[in-house]
């Protein structure tokens, strides 16, 4: 025999012996001309074709460490969904990762659905409809003192008779003056779309 069989394969690689036989019929395995297994070239095989999250076995390769940013992106993701999350440097596991990305990709399809629904848009035409519809507003009321000053200044005259008179140059300067004071205190206000 040239190499191992499946009961020494297995005791070598510490998995049950289903499992090599698992492994050996889906072709994760590497073998010899009379069926034995090539244990190094078969612990290459199986470790680049192996699935971390479904394996039982702690890998014996030193694993690279993940940046803190990665891992507080995770944490944030998994806090958003009411999951509970390590502290960054707190160890966060390989499940917790892969949970924490399904999260993200579903967040990302419901955003693109939604945005294919209509119900999203997009937040600069947003932003230039809101402008556009303050600076038509403002607009409007700095034109109106022009407009009703007069037929104001008449109503008052009429009013208060007794040969008072209320000039409509006064009255339109005076509705001016109170309209730019009104429409300074609301420029003051940012419509916020965070």
């Amino acid at each position: 025999m040239q190499g191992m069989s499946e009961r020494r394969y297995a005791a070598h690689a510490g998995l049950s012996r289903g499992a090599i036989q698992k492994a050996k019929a889906a072709g994760r395995l590497v073998l010899h001309a009379d069926g034995s297994i090539d244990p190094a070239a078969s612990d290459a095989r199986r470790a680049a074709t192996t699935d971390p999250s479904k394996s039982r076995v702690a890998p014996r390769q030193p694993v690279k460490p993940v940046p803190d940013a990665a891992l507080s992106a995770v944490g944030d993701t998994l806090r958003e969904q009411g999951l509970s999350a390590p502290a960054i440097g707190g160890g966060t596991t390989f499940l917790q990762a892969k949970t924490a990305n399904e999260v993200l990709k579903a967040q990302e399809r419901r955003l693109r659905l939604q945005k294919m629904k209509g119900e999203l848009i997009d937040r600069a035409r947003a932003t230039a409809a809101v402008f556009r519809l303050a600076r038509e507003e403002r607009d409007a009321w700095v034109t109106w003192p022009a407009r009703v000053a007069a037929l104001m200044a008449a109503e008052l005259t009429a009013a208060l008779g007794d040969g008072i008179e209320v000039e409509a140059a006064l009255m339109q300067k005076m509705l001016e003056a109170h309209v730019r004071a009104q429409l300074d205190s609301l420029a003051e206000i940012r419509p916020g779309l965070g």
